[in-house]
């Protein structure tokens, strides 16, 4: 009796989750191939900059599982072999090695691509993305070379995270975007803390300034970002813009894109119109659990999760994937950042009556060593008071207190039920009211004692 064959286009974090749970469901009856175009797999792209910043010292140490041990498992992972075509008919993938693999089932797990913005000059040596190990290697090598000045291109996580570590390895760094505000998924009153805490590090931030050239000396090598404000002297410069899906190779073959541009997948992963095909990761739409609209969300706890719900699938057993809210948490120097679900324009846009309460506090009691100060905004329906988002941006110890928001917005919680939750206490790590439930009190307006 013949095996079947899985066959995976992608090899980091969604991919190799699906692969993997494939094998652990189908240990003995299941051939599991893996195409990775690049010379790493399972490696951590989130972890980039803190080796960029020496704070992770070894390379190797982001990368989860090497292709050794996922050869311990009889799973086949074939090194720098690029998918070139999908034959949806046969079903087949030509591969760059000039193999043609034939599969019963399919993951298209081809994740995200750096937005690249037709700008002058934007691939001139000096200009790094943050994207692939590689990328870190590059970087290092500049700041290693003398590198004493760096422009950042954009204010989202990488942005900002990218910011930190060189600012900490003793570079001049000047921020510059497009965006009124860096961390645009903010609303702007939660941004402009973000800003004014960035100028406070000695960070040059410059909102509001697209760029229109990086311009380059005689050898090709970037020594300046222009903007209509200015021009910003420079020995590299990194791009923080934004990720959108890579669904090149999907395009081509025929599978459906959805609205935001990447492949389309019901709740399995499956993508549309071809069951035996799935999808998973950055290169996949996703649903907003709130408003059940379709959104794309590069984010690796989402690339993890879709590839397990796939894998799993394939594997025989029965898994959906639940959405998602948008919940992540980043830091500039000792400034944290936390964000979940809606922010005021998007819950306005999605057509929710909200409302919006900003609340300040300590993230411990007031009166004990290391306290520090927290801002929390929560949105929420009027008149239901259900919990449609929340933002926090604060010092040490704030950024993780978001978890407890998506956990009630998961839930379906309103303010008034977070309000009267039976959250912990000590004054090492809350006041006697957590930030959190004062937030939802105040916006339930329960009066207390």
């Amino acid at each position: 009796m013949s095996r079947d064959r899985l066959l995976v286009i992608g090899g980091d974090a969604a991919g190799m989750s699906a692969a993997a749970q494939a094998r652990r469901l189908r240990p003995d009856d299941l051939d599991i191939t893996v195409l990775e175009q690049g010379p790493d797999v399972s490696y951590s792209a989130c972890g980039i900059p803190y080796w960029v910043g020496d704070v992770v010292t070894d390379r190797d140490r982001l990368i989860a599982r090497t292709p050794h041990e996922f050869a311990a498992q009889d799973i086949d992972v074939r090194m720098h072999t690029r998918a070139e075509a999908i034959d949806l008919v046969a079903g087949t993938v030509s591969t760059s090695a000039g193999d043609v693999l034939g599969y019963d089932r399919l993951v298209v797990a081809t994740g995200g691509r750096p937005t690249r913005p037709p700008i002058p000059g934007l691939d001139a040596v000096g200009v790094h993305g943050v994207h692939r190990l590689g990328d870190g290697a590059d970087i290092r090598a500049g700041i290693a070379a003398g590198a004493e000045r760096a422009v950042v291109l954009g204010g989202g996580y990488i942005g900002l995270e990218m910011a930190e570590v060189l600012h900490a390895r003793g570079l001049a760094v000047t921020v510059v975007l497009a965006d009124p505000l860096p961390m645009a998924q903010l609303d702007p009153d939660m941004g402009e803390r973000v800003c004014s805490a960035m100028g406070a590090m000695g960070i040059d931030v410059h909102p509001g300034e697209p760029v229109r050239e990086v311009e380059t000396d005689a050898d090709g090598v970037v020594r300046a970002v222009r903007t209509d404000d200015g021009s910003y002297e420079t020995d590299l410069v990194v791009l923080g813009l934004g990720m959108g899906p890579e669904v090149t190779l999907a395009r081509e073959s025929g599978l459906q894109l959805g609205p935001t541009g990447a492949v389309e997948v019901d709740r399995s992963q499956r993508c549309t119109g071809h069951p035996e095909v799935f999808a998973a990761g950055d290169c996949s739409q996703t649903y907003s659990r709130i408003t059940g609209e379709a959104v794309h969300i590069a984010l690796g706890t989402h690339a993890n999760k879709q590839g397990r719900v796939a894998g799993s699938v394939i594997g025989g057993r029965p898994a959906r994937f639940a959405g998602v809210l948008g919940t992540a948490v980043t830091k500039v120097g000792e400034t944290e950042i936390g964000l979940t679900g809606l922010s005021s324009v998007a819950a306005e846009r999605a057509g929710y009556d909200a409302r919006a309460e900003v609340v300040e506090g300590t993230t411990r009691a007031g009166y004990y060593p290391g306290a520090e100060e927290i801002t929390v905004k929560l949105i929420s329906e009027r008149g239901s008071g259900l919990l449609l988002g929340a933002q926090i941006v604060g010092g040490p110890g704030s950024g993780k207190r978001i978890d407890v928001f998506a956990t009630a917005i998961w839930a379906g919680l309103t303010a008034e039920e977070l309000a009267g939750s039976d959250l912990s206490y000590a004054p090492p790590f809350s006041p006697t009211y957590d930030p959190v439930l004062v937030a939802a009190r105040v916006s339930s307006r329960i009066e207390q004692g």
